[in-house]
């Protein structure tokens, strides 16, 4: 590739990728269709002229007159033969559904649309329906993206069902139950500061070394006293070390209460603290700069499916850039939110704050704008992307075993309700040394194409941002191209319609009856499963909870009975002379215990009874630490719940 081109590199690099899964498509098509023409000739023999000049070989002689008989049973698979002097009729094949002859309707209320150059046309099926009625802020986003579809939207609700339902807060929006939806039930609570500090907490105990992304994290206010120690530990050892960390606020949003200290002194404990439970990290304190400025980055994470996993990132995503040249931290600049916090809905109000119709300037840019500079200075921009699918990878499996309960919890087995799918926003950090580090993970991430002016003071106006309408409008409408509930049912139709006609033409061939062929390519990409023999490894706490899921013993529960914990126990062989039964009994009591003593606030915080089951049977001693005692049973856990699927 040329140096001093990142654009056409970076844009060569997806378009390599692009016609790699276009050609195994394309092959994977070619052999389906020489199936297809093997199978028409076995049973039309009269197709091609060598099998019907054999199977006219085989026609048995004309009989010699003789008394008349009645017909036999073998005179059934005997085709009979028309009068020499008759041509042979060849009835035409019937139209298949959804097509109809020239010039005639295939069927009430539908309409045809003839392609240029066809003797046929193509009956359109019905378009998609999309119920916008609970979408929020990412409605103007989602009537543009159905819009370029020629789908219907229901901006205020429909009595019939619709296709698809798109919520703006979570799956409880409305009562849904059929069609598909784009929130994950649970996916709100999971992504919380806390529960997910908790659950990638589990990850780092199993696999240590894989979720090195993640910064060390102490849930507040529990483990306050745990959290001081363990710094002052550290102290000791290495006087030098003067760290700083981050507090957020286990439910706040937008920015809102995030603060950063240099000890745990200096911690609020009093006041909301007590009330609004937090996560307080180690700070990052060299990251990477452009423009002297500290940025992050927005990418957007399709979570297509759960069960089995499907994982798609976009391919374009957003940098927010902090609005005053970043110093380390120090006691005087601890407090300038607009050095060290990258949120835009913080640094929007800072006066320095750029607004830019470009992609590759202003306070928000385009992350392929940066990928380019980097690409310009020789950094190895697919080790930079490399390095991000597995972040997003690891961080999905650690979500899933939860969210698996949720799911089943909502929408039990063997019920009717919807399929789910959720558009995730990852906020990453980049390091000096190119390192990508998972800041959070939000549920529901701002579709908004549009950014507040403010044209006097305290008088605000909304004005179009060119550079959130390219990147999201794209993400929700590529979204919508992959979970199209009647795309099977319209290529069926493109099929029968070129199996219809002796000779089709190369446009016909080449898609012409595709809906989406004046649409560009799809800038999301599938990571999982396409890239699961590397990761799958990883899934041990989701077969957890795939058994977890079994033994629940009663449909829509999220808590396991003793029964169900003892089945559990017994048939992964866990039990054995160190941990009897009468053991498992007592481990299942103080799962209870934690669980009860929770209020109902705490349980969503920190997650379902699938997360102190886990807790806990990585650690059931309390004398051990949790960091000690998971590594420690890692090899005698895994193995039979490897097994017992």
């Amino acid at each position: 590739m040329l140096r001093g081109s990142p654009e056409r590199e970076l844009a060569a690099w997806w378009e390599a990728e692009a016609e790699a899964e276009a050609e195994a498509e394309a092959e994977a098509a070619t052999a389906a269709k020489a199936q297809a023409a093997k199978e028409q000739v076995r049973v039309d023999p009269g197709a091609a002229g060598e099998p019907e000049r054999k199977a006219a070989e085989e026609q048995p002689k004309e009989p010699t007159p003789g008394p008349h008989r009645t017909a036999e049973e073998g005179d059934a698979r005997i085709s009979p033969r028309p009068p020499p002097a008759l041509p042979v009729f060849r009835p035409k094949p019937a139209p298949a559904q959804g097509l109809c002859p020239q010039g005639k309707s295939g069927s009430k209320g539908r309409s045809c649309k003839r392609s240029s150059g066809q003797s046929d046309e193509y009956c359109s099926p019905r378009p998609v329906t999309v119920d916008s009625s609970k979408a929020r802020t990412s409605l103007d986003a989602l009537k543009i993206s159905i819009r370029q579809l020629k789908w219907k939207e229901f901006p205020f609700g429909r009595r019939l069902p619709c296709d698809i339902y798109w919520h703006g807060v979570s799956f409880h929006d409305s009562d849904i139950f059929s069609g598909q939806v784009n929130k994950f039930p649970g996916m709100t609570e999971m992504v919380r500061k806390i529960t997910l500090s908790r659950a990638v907490r589990i990850m780092q105990n199993l696999f240590p070394e894989e979720y090195n992304f993640y910064p060390r994290s102490w849930i507040l206010p529990d483990e306050f006293q745990l959290f001081a120690a363990q710094v002052q530990m550290v102290k000791d050892g290495d006087p030098s070390w003067k760290p700083t960390f981050i507090v957020k606020p286990d439910s706040g949003c937008q920015g809102d209460g995030i603060y950063l200290i240099k000890d745990p002194s200096d911690i609020r404990l009093a006041g909301t603290l007590q009330s609004r439970p937090a996560v307080v990290q180690e700070y990052i304190c060299k990251p990477l700069l452009i423009d002297k400025l500290k940025f992050d980055i927005r990418l957007y994470v399709l979570l297509k499916s759960l069960d089995p996993l499907e994982i798609y990132i976009a391919k374009e995503g957003l940098s927010r850039f902090c609005t005053e040249p970043y110093q380390e931290p120090n006691p005087k600049n601890l407090h300038h939110i607009f050095m060290h916090l990258t949120n835009y809905s913080l640094n929007i109000h800072s006066g320095k704050f750029v607004h830019s119709d470009s992609t590759s300037t202003g306070s928000k840019r385009t992350f392929s704008s940066i990928l380019c500079r980097l690409s310009s200075k020789g950094v190895d921009i697919k080790k930079v992307w490399s390095d991000i699918i597995s972040l997003v990878i690891k961080t999905v499996i650690a979500l899933t075993p939860e969210l698996k309960v949720f799911y089943q919890s909502d929408i039990p087995a063997g019920r009717p309700g919807p399929t789910c799918f959720q558009i995730l926003g990852f906020d990453i950090l980049l390091m000096k040394n190119l390192k990508p580090i998972l800041l959070e993970v939000n549920a529901n991430p701002s579709m908004r194409i549009e950014h507040e002016q403010e044209l006097s003071p305290g008088v605000f106006e909304n004005v179009p941002s060119l550079v959130d309408e390219e990147v999201k409008v794209a993400v929700i409408r590529d979204t919508l191209r992959l979970m199209d509930p009647l795309k099977k049912k319209r290529g069926n139709q493109s099929q029968q319609l070129l199996a219809t006609k002796e000779n089709p033409s190369d446009s016909e061939l080449a898609g012409n009856t595709n809906p989406e062929a004046h649409l560009p390519s799809i800038c999301l990409k599938q990571v999982f499963p396409k890239y699961a023999k590397q990761f799958n490894y990883l899934r041990l706490v989701d077969r957890m909870a795939n058994l977890f899921i079994r033994f629940l013993g009663i449909k829509g529960t999220m808590k396991l009975g003793p029964t169900g914990f003892r089945t559990f126990i017994r048939n992964c062989k866990l039990s054995s002379s160190s941990l009897s039964m009468a053991a498992v009994d007592i481990l299942y009591i103080d799962i209870t215990r934690r669980w009860n003593s929770m209020t109902m606030d705490q349980r969503d915080s920190e997650g379902d009874f699938l997360k102190s089951h886990s807790d806990q049977w990585a650690c059931p001693s309390h004398s051990a630490s949790q960091s000690q005692c998971f590594p420690v049973r890692l090899p005698s856990f895994s193995a039979p719940v490897s097994q017992c699927r």
